[in-house]
């Protein structure tokens, strides 16, 4: 195995890691996808069921998943 040396004024004391040139490619083209990726705007009413939700939760108007599978199981044996 190659072993190099690198020095301290080079990496500025950071971290440093060796990866395949073939890898680092593949890094570079997720990471413009990603960048690139549109992102969700949510809309007035999307914020406003949101807030809705949140104040409900608060309150403690909700049921758990446990109970929603009970009461879905519950209506297709009927």
């Amino acid at each position: 195995m190659t072993t190099i040396t690198i020095p301290k004024e080079l990496t500025k004391n950071q971290e440093l890691v060796a990866v395949p040139k073939n890898a680092y490619k593949e890094f570079l083209d997720w990471l413009k996808k990603v960048k690139s990726a549109r992102t969700f705007k949510p809309t007035k009413a999307d914020l406003k069921t949101l807030e809705r939700g949140r104040k409900n939760l608060a309150k403690g108007n909700y049921i758990t998943l446990e109970e929603l599978d009970n009461e879905l199981d519950h209506i297709h044996r009927r």
